[in-house]
């Protein structure tokens, strides 16, 4: 398969920090389906170091395993959108400040800038939350995008439900299945799942 006929994907990362090695792993399963894969950062991601690594060392592993050169600014992210040359992208993790801004239309990261640019193909948008107020303050935008055209959500779950009533995180190895399904213009099921 050539470079031309390659599945083109866009990986859009946003700083729910806690999740980068379960990213890394997503990223290294999805180039394996000999896929092409184009990291997008939002500027957290590409500048804020924390106690699971540095933004630096994350950004080199991704275009790493990519062989892709990531996208960093809004100008860079706004040809998704005339060009056309995504079949999908996914936000993954996608947390709740970006969940919240997707929702209102805002696009004043790279990541979100991708997004508005890539729905105006109509083409799949995938989502892959991890956000402590998931059943707080963005209940209501997940229902909302749940029910937008052209969004599909990895099932996700409460991921400490003891101690973080509010928090939800996606089942980060359905990823790959929920792209095949969001491809075909389905939502994989179920959508919510155990905790994990």
């Amino acid at each position: 398969m050539t470079r031309e006929q390659k599945l083109t994907v866009g990986l859009a990362v946003t700083g729910s920090f806690c999740t980068f090695a379960k990213i890394r792993e997503v990223t290294k399963r999805l180039a394996e389906q000999d896929m092409r894969v184009i990291p997008i950062y939002s500027f957290h991601v590409q500048n804020m170091d924390t106690r699971f690594g540095s933004a630096e060392e994350f950004r080199r592993d991704m275009e790493e395993i990519t062989g892709e050169k990531g996208i960093y600014t809004i100008q860079d992210a706004e040809p998704i959108g005339p060009d056309g040359y995504l079949d999908a992208l996914i936000i993954a993790p996608c947390t709740g400040n970006t969940l919240a801004k997707l929702c209102a239309g805002i696009t004043d990261t790279p990541v979100l800038m991708a997004a508005k640019a890539h729905l105006r193909n109509e083409k799949p948008l995938i989502i892959s939350i991890s956000t402590n107020d998931a059943l707080g303050m963005n209940f209501k935008n997940i229902g909302m995008l749940m029910n937008m055209k052209h969004i599909y959500f990895v099932p996700f779950g409460q991921d400490n439900y003891s101690r973080k009533k509010n928090s939800m995180i996606a089942h980060t190895e359905l990823i790959s299945d929920t792209l095949k399904e969001a491809l075909q213009g389905r939502q994989i099921q179920p959508v919510i799942m155990g905790a994990q």
